[in-house]
């Protein structure tokens, strides 16, 4: 059996998905670690509950969603591995990739925390764009009108059928008004995620990975810039680098983990988003989510 383990990303975020772990082996000193790091309560905040006078209190806020996320997945992650299970390859979207290092030991819990708030920071204040899911598309013809349309981008290439574009506001709905389509999805975002128009708060995330150590990951890992799979730490770092201005390349990772030989993707966080996109796009493949204590047998 190969086992590719995948990390959800932003979007996936749910009031009370931390519930389900609280019984996990250092559940609490986790988040209590996680707010120390934010200045605010994050398990209230997950909860619904949160309340600052110095920071955002909504779980959707991505300020406070990347951090829970990547709480909530290395929480999992921690305990597979105390339970002696392993992958054959692991992958993120987007802010999943970080979990995705985490979990192949390129880095320790108290780095993650650190680059994923440094990394939440910087995508919170770089706005002014926008972000649609597309789907149902004839691929040549959404391509043309985005090398044809200044200022739009494919951010997240999630299968054959689902892209989201980002960009320039007045860029992407000129793509999405042109493109026959079934469906598109303007997205509650207030930046153009994964493309050049993040080049500065990717200046100032990549000056943190630099000052950041990375070791050679014990399992291969499948980055978002570039789906070949490595082990090499500082190439692993150069990927992340280039992560926030270049496409989540969901779709081509998908192709990977089957050139591969993978037949068992296991989505480890809230939802079941990647799953979803795996059984329409990788034939034959088992399917498994990980969301709290009782899908590990607690």
């Amino acid at each position: 059996m190969a086992i590719a383990w995948v990390f959800p990303g932003q979007g996936s975020q749910k009031l009370g998905m931390a519930d389900p772990l609280m019984t996990l082996r250092g559940a609490e000193e986790r988040f209590a670690m996680a707010s120390e790091v934010l200045g605010r309560d994050l398990l209230a905040i997950c909860r619904g509950e949160g309340e600052s006078k110095d920071g955002p209190t909504d779980l959707n806020d991505t300020r406070n969603t990347q951090p829970a996320l990547f709480v909530v997945e290395s929480l999992l992650v921690d305990e597979l591995i105390r339970q002696g299970r392993e992958a054959s390859l692991v992958a993120g979207h987007s802010l999943g990739e970080l979990v995705a290092l985490y979990a192949a030991g390129v880095f320790d819990l108290e780095t993650g925390l650190t680059l994923m708030k440094r990394r939440s920071e910087s995508m919170a204040a770089a706005g002014g764009g926008a972000m649609t899911a597309v789907i149902g598309f004839d691929r040549g013809q959404l391509e043309d009108l985005v090398a044809g349309t200044e200022g739009a981008f494919i951010a997240n290439d999630n299968s054959s059928a689902q892209v989201v574009l980002s960009g320039q506001p007045e860029a992407v709905q000129a793509v999405t008004e042109a493109l026959t389509c079934k469906r598109a999805i303007p997205l509650a975002v207030s930046g153009a995620f994964h493309t050049p128009f993040m080049a500065e708060a990717a200046a100032g995330f990549a000056a943190e990975l630099e000052a950041t150590p990375f070791r050679d990951a014990r399992t291969p890992v499948l980055s978002n810039s570039d789906p070949i799979p490595t082990r090499k730490g500082d190439l692993l770092k150069t990927r992340l680098m280039q992560q926030m201005t270049t496409g989540v390349r969901w779709r081509e990772t998908m192709t990977e983990m089957g050139n591969q030989g993978i037949d068992t993707v296991v989505e480890i966080g809230p939802g079941n988003v990647l799953s979803g996109l795996a059984k329409r796009s990788m034939d034959g493949v088992t399917l498994s989510q990980i969301a709290g204590a009782g899908d590990l047998g607690l």
